[in-house]
């Protein structure tokens, strides 16, 4: 007996191999007379081929001003309750709201340049003054104002917040960048959207000098990772000359240099003299870009000292008269806030869980020339600052910890426990990981104004 085979027969009373066999042009999808459900269903995969069209940066720049949009209304809505204090009247617009604290300082500097001498009290100890702050941002401030022909407060604080906007932009593009070199472009873009929408974010769109300090910090490490040593050395100047980094920066250096060497001691990887050479004059730049402004503030005020005394001005109010001593600033910090028993437990507890995050997997993928950044800048941080309210702006420049941070969000439910739950379920857990963090952000930033920008009184918590 031979079998027959019986195909199923359509509503339409056509045969379902008839239709296989004889294909109209009518029946394509997409063709004339196509039904209407194929049209449909091509619409969704040419709007995700249209998204895939859209370049990375664009999504980085649509991401920077949504999140400058939700920034602006947080600022906005402090600057309506703002009562009147030493630098705006209540009620301040955006442009004097953006000016407070340092920003007062930059608008001096780039309206009648730095003082002629440390100013000093009777008893011979400096006051707080301009020459705490380093030249590049208010000096392209100064050149803005003198093409736009402003000299108003209001005239410095247009000017000023423009070149930070601008240069968080870049940040923002500069960091993606440098993510995508270890990590997909999914987990780079959601890097991105934690970097912009951060605690601290609302500082890319003030007179303070943080937003181009991160771009030219983020040009540098990508031009490490790619090893391009000559323009680094530029770069890392000018840096320095924007917020103080030079000396950190010297350290990563000397740390990838010394990295380098001991790969090339295992065979692992070439570093010829000719590199080594280039690689240790870097370094060395490095270290006398960050000295440099100490020694200009001494040969600019006959004060060999001007610069680091000037510092310690600030820090004054919570010590008394104090001597620099490297590394000796967060035992001080500590015993001051949390008295001397607690606080130096609580700040071994801080850094032990610090150096205990380098194991994690994320942070174990990151390029080891970041690690040292994140090394070398800590380091930095305990030798020399004293932490308060100004700490935690401090820490932008870890920036980079922000792609860990992604990267381990999305790798939820990858793991070995992870893998145990239902697909579905741990895509869901990433999404609403992703969310939760960009949520933390956006609350973080209500916080950090409301704490530390805003002016409520007799104010001691500066940003």
């Amino acid at each position: 007996m031979v079998e027959r085979r019986l195909d199923p027969v359509p509503a339409g009373g056509t045969s379902a191999g008839a239709v296989r066999a004889a294909p109209s042009r009518a029946a394509r999808p997409g063709g004339v007379g196509a039904p209407s459900g194929g049209v449909r269903a091509t619409r969704p995969a040419r709007f995700r081929a249209a998204v895939r069209r859209v370049p990375w940066w664009a999504w980085v720049l649509a991401l920077y001003s949504a999140s400058r949009v939700v920034t602006t209304g947080i600022l906005l809505s402090f600057a309506a309750r703002q009562e009147a204090n030493p630098w705006t009247d209540a009620s301040a617009g955006y442009l004097d709201f953006a000016r407070l604290w340092d920003g007062h300082w930059y608008w001096i500097i780039a309206a009648v340049g730095y003082p002629e001498e440390i100013p000093r009290d009777s008893d011979g100890l400096a006051q707080e003054n301009a020459w705490a702050f380093m030249p590049v941002y208010p000096m392209l401030v100064r050149a803005g104002l003198t093409v736009t022909g402003g000299g108003s407060a209001t005239d410095f604080a247009a000017v000023a917040v423009t070149i930070s906007v601008v240069a968080g932009g870049a940040a923002a593009l500069l960091l993606h960048a440098l993510l995508r070199r270890w990590m997909s472009a999914g987990a780079a873009m959601l890097g991105t959207a934690l970097f912009c929408v951060a605690p601290l974010s609302p500082i890319y769109q003030v007179a303070y000098a943080e937003a181009l300090h991160l771009a030219l910090l983020f040009l540098a490490l990508l031009l490490v990772l790619e090893r391009h040593w000559v323009p680094l050395a530029v770069v890392v100047t000018v840096m320095a000359l924007t917020r103080p980094s030079g000396l950190a920066f010297a350290l990563l250096l000397a740390l990838v240099w010394l990295w380098r060497w001991w790969r090339a001691r295992g065979g692992l990887e070439p570093f010829g003299m000719r590199e080594r050479v280039t690689l240790l004059s870097v370094t060395a730049v490095a270290g006398l870009a960050g000295l440099a402004w100490p020694g200009i503030v001494a040969l600019a005020t006959g004060d060999l000292l001007g610069y680091t005394d000037t510092e310690l001005a600030w820090r004054r109010p919570y010590l008394g008269d104090v001597h620099l001593v490297p590394f000796t600033p967060w035992w001080q910090g500590a015993q001051w806030w949390l008295g001397d028993a607690l606080g130096p437990i609580a700040l071994a507890t801080v850094l032990l869980l610090a150096a205990c995050a380098f194991a994690l997997p994320a942070m174990r993928r990151m390029p080891v020339e970041l690690r040292c950044w994140i090394v070398a800048y800590s380091l930095y941080l305990l030798a020399v600052f004293f932490p308060q309210s100004s700490t935690f702006r401090l820490l932008v420049p870890l920036a980079p910890v922000l792609g860990a941070i992604a990267l381990g969000v999305l790798s939820t439910g990858r793991g070995p426990v992870g893998r145990r739950l239902p697909p579905s379920v741990a895509a869901a857990l990433r999404v609403v990981l992703a969310v939760l963090a960009i949520g933390l952000g956006v609350a973080g930033q209500v916080l950090w104004v409301h704490l530390g920008w805003w002016v409520d009184g007799y104010d001691w918590t500066p940003p």
